[in-house]
Parts: structure tokens; sequence; C-alpha cells
């Protein structure tokens, strides 16, 4: 699956001398969840101005091309706080260099910067409303208006206009928020997106240890951090300087209208096999995945006297699951073993293709690639996470047709997609999903040029993602089923909710 785009990453660090550095490689971590731009604000006191200041810098591109000037930390990006983000737009203009994360303003409470991960589903709502009142914005984000929220709240205490803030705001959103005192992280009652909490040190050193908050727990990897927990749904967390010294912190708690409903994408395809997500290691999820994929769809029977069917992934998200199908095909009695039939090219930026190259398939082959001695006169079962519109598919399959195998068969880690999301995920619309072109899954096989098509069913994915993760908290599966666990604007396309 290749066209379903990554929403956002965020970090988060508090009480670290070097915060920017740590924030730069944990941003680094998590590149995969966002490639269009990069930034990094921190928190320090200036002395000319005898204040608190939040420096920012932020920019269009990758990590690594963002801060490829290492005088940024050295002489601008000072404090021993800061936050992060990566982003990939799937609410405001992608061209907007406005919207390009982490927000920063100063208002009457002092200074504060937020970095969001999900969609909010009444943003419209919500941005009529302060229109009508005269409120002026600087972006089309939707990460905007928690900002407003916050900034016209009537309540007193910064933390009580924050709570104030998120109560009135629905939808998927991960958040850092840095204020000149504190680190706050938030994660929405459903629970939506992934948020962990780290440490670095101990509280016991002189200054305590220092906290950081991630997207993924391999951030935390990057920069030596100790892995202590999720961020509950609901939860408000405030890091300060006392927490850090004593290990506790004050944590509040939203109200919980619709349950809690993490995003089981974040198991099928965005996040990092090498994290843990949601109180789980992907990696464990994703071979069961695989493995329960085997029941439902096992590769195809040959003669004892024919060459045995190899399986392929497609990389790399498919990998681990792949390895949990042919491990459980081989113990449930089918003849097949595992080959490398695709290679990927890790170096292919955003802007590779040159002008009058610029087509699907010509992306498809600068970015995959056939090995043709596994391939050639061989029954060929590929397995993918997942699939959406279908084109990388059918290309990738075309492919596999022309390095010379034989019979080509097409297994889904995941059910078929057939409504589009409005928690974080930049689906298509409705109309443009393969699973909505067609009656059947024979059409879709046809159409892919494949010998055979079969998905994981709904049930087979639910099953196995709670055999790996014991635990008992719900989860949303709204893109297989179109059951939306909260509200949304129906008939909301993308382009229309930029408010340009």
């Amino acid at each position: 699956m290749r066209t379903i785009k990554d929403h956002c990453g965020i970090f988060g660090i508090y009480n670290a001398p070097d915060a920017a550095r740590l924030t730069y490689y944990g941003l680094h971590a998590l590149q995969h969840r966002g490639q269009e731009s990069s930034g990094i604000v921190t928190s320090t006191y200036d002395e000319r101005r005898g204040r608190k200041i939040m420096p920012v810098y932020k920019d269009a591109g990758l990590v690594l091309d963002v801060f490829d000037d290492p005088a940024i930390f050295d002489t601008r990006l000072l404090g021993d706080a800061a936050i992060g983000h990566n982003r990939y737009s799937t609410s405001g203009s992608a061209n907007n260099r406005a919207n390009i994360q982490p927000f920063v303003v100063h208002y009457h409470n002092g200074n504060i910067a937020l970095a969001h991960n999900g969609n909010l589903s009444n943003a419209r709502e919500l941005r009529r409303a302060f229109s009508e009142r005269g409120t002026l914005f600087q972006t089309t984000s939707d990460s905007e208006l928690i900002l407003h929220l916050i900034a016209q709240s009537r309540r007193r205490k910064q933390i009580d206009q924050i709570i104030d803030a998120l109560n009135q705001v629905e939808g998927a959103y991960s958040l850092v928020i840095l204020t000149d005192d504190h680190l706050i992280a938030v994660r929405d009652p459903n629970g939506f997106r992934p948020l962990a909490l780290g440490r670095i040190g101990d509280a016991d050193k002189p200054g305590g240890a220092a906290y950081c908050v991630a997207s993924e727990t391999c951030a935390f990897d990057m920069i030596g951090a100790e892995y202590l927990r999720d961020i509950e749904p609901g939860e408000i967390l405030v890091i300060d300087r006392k927490g850090c010294q004593t290990g506790r912190f004050k944590s509040y708690r939203l109200a919980q209208r619709y349950g809690v409903s993490q995003c089981v994408f974040e198991y099928v395809y965005f996040s990092r096999p090498d994290s843990k997500v949601f109180g789980e290691m992907v990696d464990k999820v994703r071979r069961k995945i695989g493995k329960q994929l085997a029941h439902d769809a096992p590769v195809p029977v040959v003669p004892p006297d024919e060459k045995q069917p190899i399986v392929i992934s497609v990389p790399d998200s498919s990998n681990t699951a792949t390895l949990g199908y042919v491990s459980e095909c081989q113990k449930l009695g089918y003849r097949c073993r595992y080959e490398i039939g695709l290679i990927r090219n890790h170096y292919i930026g955003r802007t590779f293709i040159a002008p009058g190259q610029d087509t699907r398939e010509m992306k498809v082959r600068c970015k995959f690639n056939t090995v043709e001695g596994v391939l050639k006169d061989r029954i060929v079962v590929m397995v993918d996470d997942s699939v959406v519109r279908g084109t990388t598919a059918k290309f990738l399959v075309n492919m596999i047709r022309e390095a010379g195998a034989r019979e080509v068969h097409f297994r889904v880690a995941s059910p078929p997609v057939v409504s589009p999301c409005f928690y974080g995920m930049d689906f298509p619309s409705a109309e443009e999903l393969l699973a909505n072109k067609f009656d059947d899954v024979e059409a879709m096989a046809r159409w892919l040029g494949v010998d055979s098509l079969a998905y994981l069913s709904v049930e087979g994915l639910m099953k196995a993602v709670r055999n790996a993760n014991v635990s008992e908290l719900g989860y949303c599966n709204a893109c297989f089923t179109s059951a939306y666990p909260v509200p949304v604007e129906m008939g909301v396309t993308k382009e229309e909710n930029e408010w340009r």
C-alpha cells in the first residue's frame, strides 16, 4: 500500500540541557510520519529582554535538510525545554508555509507553543464561530483553532484555559504544548493517535530527570530514553520542574463521550515495527496479523512435483506481516517459502521525478525494482499491508509478471478500505477507493491482473490485534467498516477543509 499518506510526528522534552538537539534526533526517528516540513520550538530566558522567549526554527523539507546548520542549536534554539513536529498535511494547505508547525503565540498569560498530530472533526464548526466573532487566522490548519480557544478562554489559570479549550474540540488529537513553565502532553478522549512518555536519567540526580513525549517509542531509542508508559486516552499530563525531581506530575482528565477507539491503522501501516504503540510492540502485532491472514487466505496448493510458491512482501511496511504469514502457512502444512522479490529504493525524494515523467507508473518504477532471478517461472504470492486506490498494486503486479512470474497471487494483511478517514489519515474520497469501484473481490482481482486476490477479514484483523495486545481498550476501524466512533461532517473533502 503506497497511497495513504502518513500523518504527523510530535516530540517534546523538558529539563534537558540540550533539548533542541534531542528533539532533532527524536524527529529524525519519526520522519516516516511526515515529510513535508519540520520544526522545533524551545523555551529560554532572554537576559536582554528580561523575560522568557520561545525561539522557533521551521521550514519545508525533511529533518536533515531543515536543520542542516549546526549553529541553529548553538545560537538560536536555546533552553532546556523543546517541542518538535514533522508534518504531513491532512488538514490545511500543504503549500502554505504558515501551516508549518509548531505554532507559537504570545498572549496575556505568556508564551505558548503547540504541535498537533490528528484531525479535529468539528473544525469547520469552530472556525465558522470564530470568523463570526471577527477572529483573524494566520493559517489554514485546524491546529490553530486550539490556540485561539486557549487565548479566548475566560478561565484565569493557564491549565484551566487549556482544559476549557480541549473540552470544545472533537476528533483526533495528540498534542505537545510548551508554556513558559511546563511541557503538557495531551491525548484525545478516544485515544485515536499514540503518545508515549519517556525519561532520561533519574529523578534523584541533581536537577532531576529529563522527561520526553513522542508519537512513537522509536524516538526514545534514538536518544537513550526509557519508555515509561502511554499518555492515557483523555489525559492531560503536566510536566514541570518539581515533577522532574520527584517523578510525580499532575494529571487531568477530559470527559469521554464516545469511549476509546485507538486507530488500528497504526498497527497495520503507520508505525515503525520497532516502536511500542498503544502498549504493545508493532512488530508483534503485525506478525499476529500475518498469521491470521494465513488462516483466512493461505498460499495456493500445488502438486508435490511442482516448485513450491514463493511469498514476497511489498517493502517495507508489509515485511513483518509477511514473515508471520509464511511461518503460519508452513505450520498449517502449506508448501511455501519467503523470498525477497522486490527491492525498494530508499533514496527517492519527493522531487525526484523530472517534468514530463510525473506519472504514477514511473514513480513506482523509481521506488521499486524486481529480482528477476527469484521471480522467473515461479508461483508468486505478494503480501501487502493494505490496498487503497489499487493503482500502485496494479503496477507492481505488472512488474512481477514482466519479471517472468508464472502466477501472481495477491494477499492483503487488512480488510478492504471502504471509507475515508476524518481523524488524521489522508485517504482518498470514497469514490476513489478500489473496494468501492467493484462489486466483488473477483472483479478487483481481474482489474489488478492477479490470479487470485484475498483480504484479511475485519474479524480476523481485530482478533489478531487483540491476541497480540492484552489491553482491553477499543480500536477505530472506520476505514474498513464505515462505523465512525466520533461524529464527523460527512462529504467534507480535504480541499474544502482548507478554508482559504
